[in-house]
């Protein structure tokens, strides 16, 4: 507006909006006048603002939309930060393993997000513990992760342990935390990968960081966190050629990283089959493989890795507990076209 000024600030912790009134706004009302020189916000959401105090002028909060400004008056719009929406139930199957009154179990699906953030809003295991579980998971452990000690990635298929109360949701962090050094605790997973080691066991004992290029991805960096990941080799596969082009590693974590078994893994070259953020350069490595073998492959469309093992004390009694699960249909497809060389 002409002889009208306008600032803006933004923080952490929300947006601050300074306007100053020149008097040709068309009404000497708080609400219209705002309304014409914020036209972004609409008259509900200032109408709001100003009775919650979040309008002032001089200072002094402004709590009546009807207030008569004039002109040269500066007045601030303090709008607070957008909270989060608590996620919704959703009717969503679960494969569960083990439930009491402290704890789930699920076998994971591929596909399945763990809990809401950009882009996964819905449609999250976390959705779907919301409605199995009712309101015994609110609050715990936060409102866009309730429940959730660990994650699983994505396409990453296995057993999850989650917490239905609060005193599970500390037993079961804590337990994570030590990760099995002193504890019960242990963290399997089955990993098909390219290559075979030239040892039958070993550890991959190196920091892990975020990558220093692209964001969304981790990496082996000397400024990381300490990453240890155990192995030893199940199965070598040989290829159309009759050499070794992959094999069936069985993992155990000491830390958990994010990533950690798929940074480790393509960092001493031996990604995991299928990951296209970690092992790009090795689609060529297909060729090697029969038919039948890059059929699977490219049908599971994900990497090949399985949270087969999972060991915990019980949160309220102390008991162990031990499960452990089976490879799903696209690995069991892929185990056996890579054993049968085809």
């Amino acid at each position: 507006m002409q002889g009208s000024s306008l600032e803006q600030e933004s923080s952490n912790s929300g947006q601050r909006l300074k306007v100053t009134v020149s008097g040709d706004e068309g009404s000497p009302r708080l609400d219209r006048v705002l309304a014409v020189l914020r036209p972004e916000l609409s008259r509900s959401r200032l109408k709001a603002l100003i009775l919650a105090g979040s309008v002032t002028a001089g200072g002094t909060p402004i709590r009546d939309p009807a207030y008569h400004v004039a002109r040269g008056d500066t007045i601030t719009i303090d709008i607070p930060e957008a909270a989060p929406p608590e996620p919704l139930g959703e009717n969503i199957a679960l494969d569960i393993v083990y439930e009491d009154d402290d704890i789930i179990v699920i076998d994971k699906p591929s596909g399945l997000v763990v809990h809401p953030a950009a882009g996964h809003e819905s449609g999250t295991l976390v959705n779907a513990l919301i409605a199995h579980c009712g309101a015994s998971l609110s609050g715990i452990g936060g409102v866009r992760r309730p429940g959730i000690v660990h994650r699983l990635d994505k396409d990453t298929t296995g057993l999850m342990v989650v917490a239905k109360n609060d005193h599970a949701h500390q037993s079961l962090t804590a337990q994570f935390a030590d990760h099995g050094r002193t504890g019960a605790m242990q963290r399997g997973y089955m990993a098909f990968i390219w290559g075979v080691p030239n040892r039958q066991r070993g550890t991959f004992d190196a920091p892990i960081d975020r990558h220093p290029h692209a964001r969304e991805k981790m990496a082996v960096r000397q400024s990381g966190r300490e990453a240890v990941t155990h192995w030893e080799l199940q199965a070598a596969y040989q290829g159309r050629d009759g050499k070794g082009v992959a094999s069936l590693l069985a993992c155990q974590l000491e830390t958990g990283r994010t990533h950690q078994i798929r940074v480790h893994l393509a960092h001493i070259g031996h990604p995991l089959m299928g990951d296209a953020v970690y092992g790009p350069h090795f689609k060529t490595k297909a060729s090697h493989l029969g038919p039948q073998g890059q059929a699977a492959l490219t049908a599971l469309g994900r990497q090949a890795l399985h949270a087969y093992l999972l060991a915990l004390e019980h949160p309220r009694t102390g008991e162990l507990l031990h499960w452990e699960a089976a490879l799903p249909e696209d690995l069991v497809r892929l185990q056996s076209a890579l054993e049968a060389a085809l």
